[in-house]
């Protein structure tokens, strides 16, 4: 497999920065930003590689809460380090302005809570101001700041809402646990909340300067609940994702690889979410984010530093007919086959490497995915992945994970509990599914 062309993708997301900033108080030494040459991924004495990321969705019209004058701190987990960072907020789903009256950033001190190790806290600036407001449907990027980050270590972002805020973009379902406090405590090392929350809030990437010497890139894992993690153990970095860069890290010889958790709950290849009137789905489906042929310039091709793609779906275009979309949307086998096509020339046109992972098996599924015509879908999809040569390569996830006495039900030593998520053995089986040669 020949490594494609670095084409730096960070320039439309450079380029495309909106700063609305207020007048900002001189910035300290320590919190000084580092100065990016150009609009094309690359900053001082380096490129700039992303090394978290989430894919930020719309809210259900009932399940919109407000903040105001409080602090939201999260915690993400990067998979490579670096000395200086980028954080990338969002309000693409808003339908107003978004004021943000103060962020900041720090490593999180120990492996639970959303304390931040002393010293290590950094007041985040938007075109030299620490204020600034985010137009409805924008995403911002913060200023470069000087910050040693340590490779698959936790960072605590806090962003202060002065005013009343309606939470409009989420990521709903990270398995990590964040927590929302009174007033402005962005720079506090320990905050007392006053709420615990379970989704990340107006927030969608890290990306981190590495050296040019370093051939460093970043792998984009498009998918579903199976890679944005459902049913892993909550608050352990047990996605695929994770565990796939944690082997990175631990091989010999690699080139620095950042992954990107671009996978989310119920997505589909094809189709926005579009629950049946009435239906329990009103409720939840607006969590499953737009079509991944939607939202592949978003989520992959403005990536910083993207080289890689591993893309597993089409679960959902098979289950959610009939369950959690109406029955019209039915997919074929050959629909599924053309998006995947889709995603190919996208990737390839943008420079990068394309692998396709198999779909998981999933007969005898607790949400009622499971016929025998998904089934047969199911097989003619991964035999096209398999055989045709139009991926680059393919990391066989159904191989890793099925049965080995019925091959279209989940191994049992794999399976959550409801036919159809793998639980933390499983993630780790699909992480060691995937060959590290692909990415040198």
């Amino acid at each position: 497999m020949t490594t494609p062309t670095r084409r730096l993708r960070a320039a439309g997301l450079l380029a495309g920065t909106l700063v609305l900033g207020l007048a900002a108080p001189a910035v300290s030494a320590p919190e000084a930003a580092v100065t990016a040459k150009s609009a094309h991924g690359r900053g001082t004495g380096g490129e700039w590689i992303g090394t978290w990321a989430d894919v930020p969705t719309a809210v259900p019209a009932g399940g919109v809460s407000v903040l105001e004058d409080q602090t939201v701190r999260q915690v993400v987990h990067a998979s490579i380090g670096g000395d200086s960072l980028q954080v990338r907020f969002t309000n693409e789903f808003g339908e107003a302005p978004l004021l943000v009256g103060e962020a900041h950033v720090g490593l999180r001190a120990g492996s639970t809570g959303t304390d931040v190790q002393p010293g290590t806290d950094r007041r985040l600036t938007f075109g030299g101001s620490t204020s600034t407001t985010v137009p409805a449907g924008a995403p911002l990027l913060s200023d470069p700041v000087q910050l040693g980050l340590p490779e698959g270590g936790d960072l605590v972002v806090s962003i202060h809402l002065p005013q009343r805020t309606p939470v409009t973009t989420v990521h709903a379902f990270p398995y990590q646990d964040n927590v929302v406090a009174a007033g402005n405590v962005t720079g506090a090392e320990r905050v007392t909340p006053t709420a615990t929350v379970g989704q990340w809030y107006f927030l969608s990437g890290v990306s981190v300067l590495v050296p040019e010497q370093e051939h460093a890139a970043a792998i984009v894992a498009l998918g579903d609940s199976i890679t944005d993690g459902a049913e892993t153990t909550r608050g352990a970095n047990r996605r695929w994702p994770d565990l796939l860069a944690q082997r990175l890290r631990e091989a010999r010889g690699m080139p620095e690889r950042g992954v990107l958790n671009e996978g989310v709950s119920g997505n589909r290849l094809l189709h926005d979410p579009n629950p049946p009137a009435g239906s329990p789905a009103e409720g939840y489906a607006a969590y499953f984010g737009q079509s991944a042929l939607r939202r592949f310039d978003r989520d992959v091709a403005a990536q910083p530093g993207a080289e890689y793609l591993v893309v597993l779906l089409g679960v959902n275009d098979l289950g959610h007919p009939g369950t959690s979309a109406p029955e019209s949307e039915t997919v074929t086998a050959q629909q599924i086959v053309d998006a995947h096509r889709q995603l190919v020339a996208r990737a390839h046109q943008q420079g990068m490497t394309a692998i396709g992972g198999t779909i998981l098996p999933f007969e005898g599924d607790t949400l009622g995915f499971f016929s025998e015509e998904n089934e047969a879908a199911r097989q003619q999809v991964n035999h096209w992945i398999r055989t045709s040569g139009e991926y680059d390569a393919v990391v066989d996830f159904d191989a890793a994970l099925r049965d080995p006495r019925d091959h279209r039900r989940l191994n049992p030593r794999y399976d959550s509990g409801d036919g159809l998520h793998p639980n933390d053995a499983g993630m780790r089986a699909m992480a060691d599914a995937v060959p590290l040669r692909l990415f040198r």
